[in-house]
Parts: structure tokens; sequence; C-alpha cells
């Protein structure tokens, strides 16, 4: 598997979309609070992802992408309901019980950490500069989390720290499960994922059967407009091709940026402080990207420094390469 393309098409087309899930994903977690003030949260969700799962069904049906398989519709269910559903449902709540949105994109930089744990579970090899990336990235996305106000409560840290978890094992599991065409997958997940979103929340959320619609907001309503489209249609058909098309690390790197983003959303429109925390964990955050996207290249560009300069010392002493006028 390539990192990078090695045309100049490839690589616009990984710049496009690694810029995509950067700054949309960090985006989200405001407009999931703005979509939350005025409508049940777990509903809320679910027909985000049933609304777009339907949209990009009938997508992949005009393109002529075979319908799935009885064993594609098992592997769309099992990856749907760990990511569209338990994930996103987890998110929502988290943010619902007081999780703040800069704590919230924080806790999800937990997410390629276990992704690389099953990685390396399932006998696939994690470069150790893949490694040392994810563990710079982690830290400064910590650090983020001095910044503003990160109170939370224990329920709503347990559903922060389990979301991460399920969108890990569902990343994975995608990788390793027979699946249809990628539109057609993601329209199969996504339908599937906010159905039983729409189902649990139908049984088991409060206020999720008497809602008065006339009191949702247009601020509320647009919000869930750009996270059915924008953050759903459009950002995780990137993140599908990245996870897919390019390695693990840099798939699963957009996380340590979202809470830069998500930070600059809160202090641009949330009124949040800025300290200089953030002057520490943007280097780190930086540099972890670094290695993850260029590890192996930039190893191999130290090796060969270092020979050079060991070649270099050992030249004789008055040895210029060229000869004297």
């Amino acid at each position: 598997m390539q990192t990078f393309s090695s045309s100049t098409g490839g690589r616009w087309r990984l710049l496009a979309a690694l810029s995509i899930v950067y700054i949309v994903w960090g985006t989200t977690y405001y407009a999931l609070g703005v979509a939350m003030r005025t409508l049940p949260p777990v509903l809320m969700n679910g027909a985000r992802f049933l609304i777009a799962g339907a949209v990009m069904l009938a997508l992949a049906q005009w393109r002529g992408q075979a319908w799935p398989t009885r064993r594609e519709w098992v592997g769309c269910a099992l990856i749907g309901t760990l990511m569209a559903f338990a994930a996103m449902a987890l998110v929502v709540l988290a943010q619902h019980q007081g999780i703040g949105s800069g704590l919230m994109a924080t806790v999800v930089t937990t997410m390629p950490m276990w992704l690389a744990l099953w990685t390396r579970l399932g006998g696939e090899r994690v470069p150790g500069t893949s490694w040392a990336g994810l563990a710079l990235g982690a830290v400064g996305a910590g650090l983020l989390a001095l910044e503003g106000d990160f109170g939370a409560t224990p329920l709503g840290a347990l559903f922060a720290f389990a979301a991460p978890l399920c969108w890990s094992i569902g990343s994975y599991a995608s990788r390793r499960l027979a699946l249809p065409a990628p539109a057609m997958a993601s329209g199969a997940q996504w339908l599937i994922g906010g159905a039983v979103g729409v189902a649990v929340a139908w049984l088991a959320e409060p206020g999720a059967r008497t809602v008065d619609w006339s009191a949702v907001t247009p601020a509320s309503w647009l919000a869930w407009g750009y996270l059915v489209v924008m953050g759903t249609l459009v950002t995780l058909n990137c993140y599908l091709w990245l996870l897919h098309d390019t390695s693990v690390a840099l798939a699963g790197s957009y996380s340590f940026v979202n809470p830069l983003v998500a930070l600059a959303i809160g202090v641009g429109l949330g009124g949040e402080r800025v300290t200089g925390w953030v002057f520490v964990a943007m280097p780190l955050i930086l540099a972890g990207l670094a290695l993850i996207a260029y590890g192996p290249a930039l190893l191999a560009v130290l090796r060969r420094t270092a020979l050079a300069v060991g070649a270099w010392r050992l030249q004789p002493a008055g040895s210029s390469g060229s000869s004297a006028p």
C-alpha cells in the first residue's frame, strides 16, 4: 500500500482528501453542539446517517454499482453499527453530558492508537516512525486539553473514551470484511447505522417521540444539514478512500488536526480563551504528522546525509575533490 501516489493528480487528490478530513471534521464538533440545542442527540445523529445513507445508495445505483451480496450486507451492518451508530452516538451523548467540543476532539486522538493496535494484532506491520508520530501527536493533543473549559462529568467521559474505541474497531473491520464497491458500502453502512440510531432513539431516548418540530431553531437545522452534507456525505467518503488507499496511520492522522480546528472554532464562535499551551502543542502535532506521513522517507534522507557526512570526514586532509588552479 502506498502512502502517496506517484502521479501529480494522485498527490493533489490526496492533499484535497486530507484537507477536507482535517478541517471539516474539526468543525463538526461545534455543529453537533448547535444541532443538539433543539434536537434530541441520538435521534438527530441517526436521522443524519439514515438520510446520507439513502442518498449514497441512490448515487451508487445510478453509477451502476452492484447491490451488496448477503455476506457484504453482514459486513456493512457490523461496520455501520460500530461507526455510524455506536461511535457517533457516543460522541453526541458525551457532548450532551457536558464534554466540550475541544475536549471531545482531543479524546478522539486515541483512535489511531487503537487502530494501530488492532493492525499489529492482525499481523500487519506498523512502522516504528508511525508509532513515534502517534505518540507525539497524542502528547500534543493532550496538551490542548489544558485550553479553555474542559470539565467533564464521569458519564460523559466514559462516552467520550468509548467513542474512538468503537470507531477504531469499525475502521479495522472495514479493511478485513468483504464489502461492495466503496459508494455502495458507504451507503449501506450509513443507512443501517442510521436506522439503528433512529430505532434506539425511538425506543429509549427521552423526548425523541415527542419532539416539537416547530421549536427546532433554524440554527439547529442548518447545523444538521451541514453534518449530513459535509460531515457525512463528503468527509466520510474522503476518510474511507484514505483508509483503503493510504497507510492506516495517515488515514487516522486527522484526529491530531481536529483538536486545533475545534479549538479555533471554539475561540472564534464560542468565546473560549486560548493560553500559551496551544503554542507548545502545535509543534508536537505537526512533528507527529510529519513522522506519520513521511517517516520512512525522512529516515532515508537522514541515513544518506549521515553517510555523506561520514564520507566527507574520511577524505584526506587538503582534498577538495577538484584540482588547484
